[in-house]
């Protein structure tokens, strides 16, 4: 009896075990599934906050400057206001599912060195959120760019994650920090971030420390004049994520065998519309394409006369840098104007073969003038100053221009001088005069004597040719009139003074 007993309670107490185990898989199996749909509600209502998503890109992250400098003028707006709008542009135009962070410094305590605040988490996914946070900044402090910086290196630290990190500011660290030295140590340590930097506004002798810190930060330094050029550099910076293999094309533009700053559009091999653009500063510049074929224009900047060259058939590798070196050869063409034999001032415009529109242009004053433009076969127009005439332009056809050459052309255009007067006995009268060309009736020119001896005869420089001259009375001797036929001869002066 006993040992029946025992049996049964064994018997028993297995059965509630397994009705215990039983209960706590059901229970877990109902909280998973509250948990799954709580998660799908949460990214159905996008409240901001997001959830990484590993199909996605990896965050980019934003520094803003809201330094006090920043409510400096660019023609006639704030640097603030232009930055607050070209920057909103550039989030607006983010793939819809990049994460987007935003960090600001300067924007709540007036010579605070830690005034730095995350203001957009990295893994947000609400362009609206950022957005407002940038309308909301007002530019008050100081500018620690090291230790903005340093805030986002320690928060990809400690989370693991990696980013693009774009930093915009119109000044230069005010805080005693070192940007590179803080950029080069990370990198060291091993934190995956990729950091491009956009100098808004600032002067060619202050760049060296944000360029410097760029390179370290496998990214690359922007400048931006002006609200179009910062929402170039901003396009381009978001272009070249960290999530970017190292570049595998690297450029190196020259004019006159010195390196020169270009902005190179880059095209898939017969494309009419650029994907990516890069810009030089004068310096080696890395891009990375997919392996394949592409085309360049390249744009000289700096207020070059060099035109845009076209480069056509350039390859790309995986797992290999290709460098290509990109000279315009800087080719001189100096032109050189005359009038009977002497300097004489002209307007000179370069046109290619086949081209209406200029590719350079000059006005002489009666001195040579260099044109920089590309090796190749040209058509040059000059159009005399001052000269009357059908002769006062002309176009000398098929100039060549060899690579790395100074060459020299000249125009000698030809002209007289014809004074035309009117007076009635020893009183001069006013009147007009009209001049046209004796064969093709082309009006020529025209002027009007007055009742002045400063310009009563008046003078006309003039092709010379034949003329046929009107003049015709005002005031009280209106309504009388004289047609004259004159010969103007070059470096020769005619006068013709009609009676009324």
């Amino acid at each position: 009896m006993k040992n029946t007993t025992i049996v049964l309670c064994v018997f028993f107490a297995l059965i509630f075990s397994w009705q215990c185990r039983s209960q706590e898989t059901k229970s877990s199996s109902d909280n998973l599934e509250t948990s799954s749909g709580s998660n799908s509600n949460s990214e159905n209502k996008n409240t901001g906050t997001g959830i990484q998503n590993p199909d996605s890109p990896s965050p980019i992250i934003f520094i803003y400057d809201a330094s006090g400098s920043m409510w400096d003028q660019i023609s006639g707006k704030s640097k603030m206001e232009i930055a607050s709008e070209v920057l909103k542009n550039s989030v607006n135009g983010l793939p819809e599912n990049q994460r987007v962070g935003l960090v600001a410094y300067g924007h709540r305590t007036k010579g605070d060195c830690e005034d730095v605040e995350f203001l957009v988490d990295s893994e947000n996914n609400s362009k609206d959120l950022v957005n407002q946070s940038i309308t909301n900044i007002k530019p008050l402090g100081n500018t620690p760019l090291a230790y903005s910086v340093l805030q986002v290196i320690d928060k990809l630290r400690n989370s693991n994650s990696k980013a693009t990190v774009i930093l915009l500011t119109d000044g230069n660290e005010s805080c005693n920090g070192n940007l590179c030295d803080v950029v080069k140590a990370a990198k060291k340590e091993g934190i995956d971030f990729r950091l491009h930097i956009i100098g808004f506004g600032l002067k060619a002798g202050d760049t060296e420390q944000l360029e410097c810190s760029a390179l370290a930060g496998d990214g690359q330094y922007y400048d931006a004049a002006d609200a179009g050029a910062l929402g170039e550099v901003l396009n381009m910076a978001t272009g070249t994520s960290v999530d970017e293999p190292a570049g595998n094309l690297s450029f190196f533009t020259i004019v006159n065998g010195k390196p020169v700053d270009c902005y190179i559009k880059i095209f898939n091999s017969g494309s009419a519309s650029y994907f990516k653009a890069v810009r030089t500063y004068g310096d080696t510049s890395f891009v990375y394409l997919t392996a394949g074929v592409y085309d360049l224009e390249v744009k000289p900047l700096g207020g070059s006369d060099v035109s845009p060259l076209m480069v056509k058939g350039v390859e790309s590798f995986e797992g290999k840098v290709t460098h290509k070196t990109i000279s315009f050869d800087g080719s001189k063409l100096i032109v050189n104007t005359l009038n009977n034999g002497e300097g004489w001032d002209a307007i000179v415009k370069v046109y290619e073969k086949g081209n209406k529109r200029s590719i350079a242009e000059a006005r002489t004053y009666g001195r040579k003038t260099p044109l920089e433009i590309n090796p190749g076969v040209y058509d040059v127009f000059f159009q005399a100053m001052v000269i009357d005439g059908l002769d006062n332009m002309y176009t000398m056809e098929n100039v060549e221009v060899k690579g790395g050459d100074e060459q020299n052309i000249e125009h000698n255009f030809k002209s007289g001088i014809a004074m035309i007067g009117a007076k009635s006995g020893s009183e001069l009268v006013d009147a007009t005069v009209n001049i046209k060309e004796i064969n093709s009736k082309k009006g020529v020119s025209g002027s009007r004597t007055y009742e002045s001896s400063s310009s009563n005869p008046v003078k006309f420089i003039l092709s010379p040719g034949t003329y046929e001259v009107t003049v015709t009375a005002l005031g009280k001797f209106k309504g009388k009139k004289e047609v004259i036929t004159i010969t103007v001869k070059e470096g020769e002066m005619t006068e013709n003074i009609l009676n009324f």
